[in-house]
């Protein structure tokens, strides 16, 4: 099954009311979650979203496209379709939710109860920051290194970041040409979360998701910048847990 390779279970719990799915950032994969959904509240089903170029899927060519990514994405949840589900993206994982989302509803498929996006400016806001996705190999490092969430030391391996540059700089072109308008829509309630410190999504940037659903807008700041989930998740964790206990309400276990 094409959801087999797309889809990684990060943890089960007894008695699951809600499946959230999490979008990982430019250039992680499904395991970026692995610790972070241990602080996630009972009840919640963790999974990861596994893209091609990157983990398991490294000697596979990573998508240079939004839209096909899009797609294969939305086919792989078709299988989860039955059981109330929530999405989670950080960061360019915020981006392919909310267009995973919208391209569920084009199909007419169940799509998340709620959708959370963290550190990601809004989609009609364009980038704060020039282009890096096509620099020399040397300033491009440069440039992971100075956002974070690269490890020095692995970006201080020659032959790994020659594996892994392929999908970095795909992911990075995907994130830097994203741009749509105030008019693309959710039917589901969205809630924002931000870094305080964050110089990429800006408070106001965050903001701006408000006009993207008509369905309910949180919108909340943490201590941190732009990894600040993985610094400091306790927050992020009760935040989850209250806006999905929200959406669940009148939810019904199949």
């Amino acid at each position: 099954m094409a959801s087999g390779r797309w889809i990684v279970p990060l943890r089960r719990t007894p008695h699951a009311g809600v499946r959230l799915f999490c979008f990982p950032h430019a250039g992680a994969g499904a395991s970026a979650f692995r610790g972070w959904s241990r602080t996630l509240p009972a009840g919640v089903d963790v999974l990861a979203i596994q893209a091609p170029g990157r983990e398991s899927r490294v000697a596979e060519p990573p998508f240079q496209d939004l839209p096909p990514l899009v797609a294969e994405v939305a086919g792989a949840l078709e299988a989860y379709d039955d059981y109330p589900m929530a999405f989670f993206g950080h960061s360019l994982g915020a981006m392919v939710a909310f267009e995973v989302t919208r391209e569920l509803q084009r199909r007419g498929r169940n799509g998340p109860i709620r959708l959370f996006v963290c550190g990601c400016r809004a989609p009609h806001r364009a980038p704060r920051s020039s282009p890096i996705h096509g620099l020399p190999d040397a300033d491009f490092l440069e440039e992971l290194g100075r956002l974070g969430g690269t490890p020095h030391e692995i970006l201080g391996q020659d032959e790994l970041m020659a594996l892994l540059l392929p999908g970095l700089r795909a992911d990075f072109r995907l994130a830097e040409s994203y741009l749509t308008s105030t008019t693309a829509r959710v039917a589901c309630p969205i809630s924002a979360l931000g870094g305080r410190e964050d110089p990429e999504a800006t408070a106001e940037d965050m903001a701006g998701w408000a006009a993207h659903t008509a369905a309910g807008f949180r919108f909340r700041l943490f201590p941190g910048d732009h990894f600040f989930i993985f610094d400091k998740p306790a927050g992020v964790a009760d935040a989850l847990a209250i806006d999905l206990r929200a959406s669940l309400v009148g939810e019904t276990r199949p």
